[in-house]
């Protein structure tokens, strides 16, 4: 069973994807996913921050992410570009979602949506990310 924040996530990845192929704006893709029968299911507010948020913002996400990266940002599939966006706008500006359920989420999105070996990929990646963005809440103690 899915979680509406997973759908959410999902909802926001298919819409980062057409951003990247038709350049169409966030609230066009807003109101053409709003329609998709998995909508009803999904936390529609966090959706819309997600994908505005990461539209909006994506080339200071693209410029936090490239640091982390072994090519440029556009030499990404666009699957694994938007994961690794949203995951970016997640870890930066949701600090209540902790950043073990941001990578988690994202790993679950690459091995759902990716390339084969594409989750080992994101998580290498938001690994790198998380130690920039998030450094205190990385060297907390595990709660036992």
């Amino acid at each position: 069973m899915k979680s509406a924040r997973r759908r959410s996530r999902e909802l926001a990845l298919q819409g980062l994807y057409a951003w990247q192929m038709s350049g169409e704006s966030a609230a066009g893709l807003q109101t053409q996913l709003a329609q998709s029968k998995d909508f009803g299911k999904a936390d529609s507010k966090y959706f819309s921050l997600l994908l505005e948020g990461t539209i909006g913002n994506a080339g200071a996400l693209e410029s936090l992410i490239a640091p982390a990266l072994d090519r440029k940002p556009k030499e990404l599939s666009p699957v694994e570009r938007g994961i690794l966006l949203l995951a970016a706008f997640e870890l930066k500006n949701a600090p209540d979602v902790p950043y073990k359920v941001v990578i988690n989420e994202a790993v679950e999105l690459a091995k759902e949506f990716g390339g084969t070996d594409g989750h080992k990929y994101v998580n290498g990646v938001l690994d790198k990310l998380v130690a920039r963005l998030r450094p205190d809440e990385r060297a907390r103690p595990k709660a036992r």
